[in-house]
């Protein structure tokens, strides 16, 4: 389990003025009159003819029962453990599929928040702002009505450069004026940011956020330190801008090395936004992720998702609720570092096979969290064609660096990920990329 952490810094007591970071759009959403009923239906002797839900009685599912892995067998070794029964029957399938209040089923909510509290601490505000938590449809669901949320067309967002093709893929098209930071092998360079901040022309308004990836950064798999993050964090109050921590992989951190202490811990000022999922940990098809900040954000995120999804899956989140209740906290932990180990080793088994095949072709650093090695080709300014053409043309798929760029511009990197093939192929794979960039330098 994570340490927390604290900034001393005295500008990190001065909360955000919210207002004036969320966009005219996000200022104009009001509260759904019939989302507004959903905790009312909770209360005991209440008699509803308002909302509009469908009787249960309709639907055609009456029990599913769902065998969990016992908590820390993986693989193979999962099926020599005895596994636990979980079964959604009565009035907790009924939850499950019915429509349900946006920021999701309340145990889900619970179990959550609990598990925040013990990886990341009690609510670090020193500005008397309520930390709030929202279940979403997968991370991406919440970072995207995030950006929606606090950023217009020709609004500033700091990010890392590399960053992840997923959030470029809402911010370039959005109209986003992305001012890309300095990364290298330790993640965001607080230095980079410093001199950008610092620089920044007087008549243009500042950043309004700055978007990190923090553990196992998609694609570098870099990890920012607890001390990177105390200094970037003081920039953010100085300079009084968000942070959004998107931290997908953070339960991917590789043994020995433990998770860094997040944003979410040292923010006294309330200024981050903190994404979580659950892809990576226990399935990614159930589309589960959450959010977790000060409420005055989150609550711009729900009113988004209320007139959208109006709620993420209640299957996928009683699902969810069942196996966390199944295996409680400890089993949780003890699920998480098999998952961890499991990383590991296939880190440890590709860039073994990285040695043998690329050394002097290409640079890479061994990552410490995530699922990607970040492989920089030596000889060439752009991997696109060698990526996009050649290697698949040889049977090894990659995904070329200016995939990861703010700008689109070329890239030398390919990103190669250790999640899925076998590893008794990283081998083969390598040898393939190596013939092709020998033929490249040729």
């Amino acid at each position: 389990m994570a340490m927390t952490t604290a900034t001393n810094s005295a500008a990190a007591a001065v909360a955000p003025n919210y207002s004036d970071f969320l966009t005219e759009t996000a200022r104009a959403r009001k509260p759904s009159p019939i989302r507004a009923l959903m905790p009312l239906l909770r209360e005991p002797g209440m008699i509803s003819l308002g909302a509009g839900l469908p009787n249960p009685a309709t639907f055609p599912l009456s029990k599913i029962t769902i065998d969990v892995n016992a908590p820390g067998s993986l693989g193979v070794a999962a099926a020599q453990t005895e596994s636990i029964k979980v079964t959604l029957d009565g009035t907790m399938l009924d939850e499950a599929l019915q429509y349900s209040a946006t920021p999701g089923i309340p145990r889900l909510v619970d179990g959550l928040t609990g598990l925040m509290t013990r990886y990341h601490g009690e609510n670090a505000s020193a500005v008397g702002v309520d930390r709030a938590l929202a279940v979403t449809t997968g991370s991406q669901d919440a970072l995207t009505k995030a950006f929606a949320a606090i950023l217009g067309p020709g609004e500033s967002l700091l990010l890392e450069n590399p960053s992840y093709s997923g959030a470029l893929a809402y911010l370039q098209p959005a109209g986003v004026d992305l001012v890309d930071v300095e990364l290298d092998e330790l993640g965001l360079v607080p230095d980079s940011l410093e001199a950008i901040l610092e620089a920044w022309p007087e008549d243009k308004p500042k950043p309004k956020a700055l978007y990190t990836i923090v553990t196992g950064q998609n694609p570098s798999g870099a990890t920012l330190s607890a001390e990177r993050k105390a200094r970037i964090y003081d920039l953010a109050c100085a300079h009084d801008f968000l942070i959004l921590e998107d931290d997908p992989y953070y339960f991917l951190t590789h043994p020995p090395v433990a998770p860094q202490p997040s944003f979410l811990s040292m923010d006294t000022s309330s200024r981050v936004l903190r994404f979580d999922s659950f892809s990576k940990i226990l399935s990614s098809g159930l589309r589960l992720g959450w959010v977790t900040g000060p409420s005055p954000l989150v609550d711009a995120i729900l009113l988004h998702a209320q007139a959208t999804s109006l709620h993420s899956s209640g299957i996928s989140q009683a699902i969810a609720a069942a196996v966390l209740d199944a295996w409680g906290p400890d089993g949780f932990n003890a699920h998480v570092a098999a998952v961890r180990e499991f990383y590991a080793a296939r880190a440890t088994a590709l860039a073994a096979a990285a040695d043998k095949h690329l050394a002097g072709l290409a640079e890479w650093s061994l990552p410490t969290a995530g699922m990607f090695l970040w492989i920089k080709i030596l000889g060439i300014e752009d991997s696109f064609t060698l990526i996009k053409e050649k290697a698949i043309a040889a049977k090894v798929i990659l995904v070329p660096g200016s995939a990861f760029s703010p700008s689109g511009a070329p890239s030398p990197y390919v990103r190669a990920s250790f999640s899925v093939a076998d590893p008794k192929l990283y081998d083969e794979a390598l040898s393939r990329l190596a013939k092709l960039i020998k033929s490249s330098q040729a």
